[in-house]
């Protein structure tokens, strides 16, 4: 069984045209790395204010940092305490 991703962006974050912005760079990333993920899981990511605007690679680099924090993704997970060694 292949895992899952589902994206959830709010109104909040802003109009149809971002939200599907957004939507698009999620699923492109998640696309380019789920081979790698752990089979059998449904993955939710939830999309905040802060990804309006920005770039591709900024977004690839959060969804990989975030799967590597749920140990769903292969790699050490960059803590707060690794960022600083």
């Amino acid at each position: 069984q292949t895992s899952r991703f589902g994206f959830s962006v709010s109104r909040r974050v802003g109009n149809a045209v971002v939200r599907n912005r957004i939507k698009r760079l999620l699923g492109e990333a998640v696309r380019l790395q789920c081979y790698l993920v752990d089979r059998g899981w449904d993955v939710v990511l939830i999309a905040r204010a802060g990804v309006v605007g920005a770039d591709y690679g900024s977004v690839e680099r959060s969804v990989i940092h975030l799967l590597r924090l749920a140990q769903l993704f292969p790699g050490p997970a960059m803590g707060i305490s690794d960022k600083t060694k």
